[in-house]
């Protein structure tokens, strides 16, 4: 086992028990399953053991709250302002009593991280429970600003390189990622009464709600989704600068991110933006490219 996962095998419950008072959380092994099938690498390898396991705890706690707001029975605000509260703990410097907080709060203290990062990945599946539609373009990437951008932030606080300019590019590169998921997903999120795609889009390419459920991508479903995909590269094509602002782990490990992004994006082309034959992924050797490409360039255009 590498050192680097050792805190999380602390938890040995099974996956989705609870301790009293503490709502459930993810089982170490589901944490790292789940991480290895993102779009792009969670916790490189090669990073050094104290940052890939900042890296991991902070994914766990986003995992969670993901969960939380999509799966879990009940009622589900009710079980976000739980999380709230396991972060006021946290915060006042109470010891939590579930070890996934435990880390989430080792972490904080190591790397100094605000809290507001981790209230608006709260707040963007508290949305979820009721906003199931957005308008436009510029309204979806309001809502990455509470459900991806902060993952970004965080990821600069683990690596202490933290400015005002990397921050807006790294917003950029996360809203990117989170578009691309969007458009791998539409039959899924459809099935589960969730559009991501802007209306003013759907309406733009003639596509109804209900094709989304026709269990087969139209000519013009593959059209938007397309177009989708576009735009999410044109905001990575924004942030990935930040790579070459970068050196040592944090250059490597952003790098991985935007590589993700930029082979996911090759992927859904690949497929011909068919998203109800599956959800097209990234190839290895497509991110691996990638990767080393914007490692020598630096993210340059």
């Amino acid at each position: 086992m590498r050192p680097a996962e050792q805190p999380l095998r602390q938890e040995r419950r099974p996956a989705g028990a609870a301790e009293e008072g503490v709502e459930p959380v993810p089982s170490p092994q589901r944490v790292l399953a789940k991480a290895r099938t993102e779009n792009f690498p969670v916790a490189l390898r090669l990073l050094p053991a104290a940052q890939r396991r900042h890296l991991l705890s902070i994914y766990a706690f986003a995992r969670m709250v993901d969960d939380l707001g999509d799966e879990s029975s009940g009622d589900r605000l009710t079980r976000l302002d739980t999380v709230s509260r396991e972060l006021d703990r946290i915060y006042i410097g109470r010891a939590p009593a579930a070890p996934l907080y435990r880390n989430l709060a080792g972490t904080i203290r190591a790397c100094g991280l605000p809290r507001e990062p981790f209230e608006r990945l709260v707040e963007a599946n508290r949305r979820d429970q009721s906003v199931r539609r957005y308008r436009t373009f510029d309204d979806l990437l309001g809502y990455c600003t509470l459900s991806a951008d902060p993952v970004g932030r965080l990821v600069l606080g683990v690596f202490g390189v933290t400015t005002p300019q990397r921050e807006w590019l790294s917003d950029r590169i996360c809203s990117a990622l989170q578009v691309l998921e969007h458009c791998q997903d539409v039959a899924e999120d459809a099935r589960a009464g969730r559009i991501y795609l802007p209306g003013e889009d759907l309406e733009r390419f003639g596509v109804t709600e209900a094709a989304l459920l026709a269990g087969q991508a139209s000519r013009e479903l593959r059209a938007l989704v397309g177009y989708e995909v576009q735009r999410a590269v044109a905001l990575l094509d924004e942030g990935m600068p930040l790579v070459g602002t970068l050196s040592g782990a944090a250059r490597a490990a952003v790098a991985g991110y935007v590589a993700g992004g930029r082979a996911t994006a090759v992927a859904l082309a690949d497929a011909g933006f068919d998203v109800w034959a599956g959800s097209p992924r990234p190839a290895r050797a497509r991110l691996a490219a990638e990767w080393a490409q914007l490692l020598f360039t630096g993210g340059a255009r």
